[in-house]
């Protein structure tokens, strides 16, 4: 496809394919390529994949059991922490924005319960994923949305921190669980367009 200009020249079109042609093909750079996609990297994955997995199991193991998490109060530890983030709604410059506020009045909290057992026992199984290194990209991504949401509550703590290790194992997802279950689960179950072994074979 082609675009004409104002004085009647033929011009490659704005499309993705118009530009390789003017440009040539963009890779990325070859250390990119090394962190994410190379499995000579994946030590490194393994070390923050590991620290991130005992993070969230650490924190899971503390609230499942706990009456005000998953037992007889179950809840009454969420209904805390989400009224605590209501009251720095206020002022000027409020650590919890507005829509934010909204969700927790009108969803969190009246499903406290649920999402004390929702936050107990996704830390846990989170945490457990990241360290065997078992669908690392969709729990390392899993976690990063916790961390989000802890964020938006205006809790700051080492949900920064977390995020950021998070975000870099959903990149290196390919790799990062490679010293770990992903090594054959991957290959074996593929991805929704990739499909591996098992599913492969049962196209045939």
């Amino acid at each position: 496809m082609a675009t004409t200009g104002s004085v009647g020249a033929v011009r490659p079109a704005r499309t993705v394919e118009g530009i390789k042609q003017q440009h040539g093909v963009f890779t990325e750079p070859p250390v990119v390529r090394w962190l994410f996609s190379d499995t000579r990297s994946a030590w490194i994955w393994l070390v923050l994949r590991v620290w991130l997995g005992w993070r969230w199991l650490e924190a899971g193991l503390g609230k499942v059991g706990n009456p005000a998490w998953t037992g007889d109060q179950a809840g009454a530890a969420v209904a805390g922490f989400l009224k605590g983030a209501l009251a720095k709604t206020a002022g000027e410059h409020p650590d919890v924005p507005a829509w934010y506020a909204w969700f927790i009045e009108r969803v969190a909290l009246p499903h406290a319960p649920l999402f004390g057992h929702l936050v107990a026992y996704g830390e846990v199984l989170i945490g457990v994923a990241l360290i065997l290194g078992l669908f690392t990209g969709i729990a390392a991504f899993a976690g990063s949305f916790m961390n989000a949401n802890f964020l938006f509550a205006g809790t700051v703590s080492s949900n920064p921190v977390m995020f950021i290790v998070a975000t870099w194992l959903v990149l290196a997802w390919r790799v990062a669980g490679w010293y770990g279950a992903d090594r054959w689960v991957l290959p074996a179950l593929g991805t929704p367009w990739q499909p591996g072994a098992v599913f492969a074979g049962r196209r045939r």
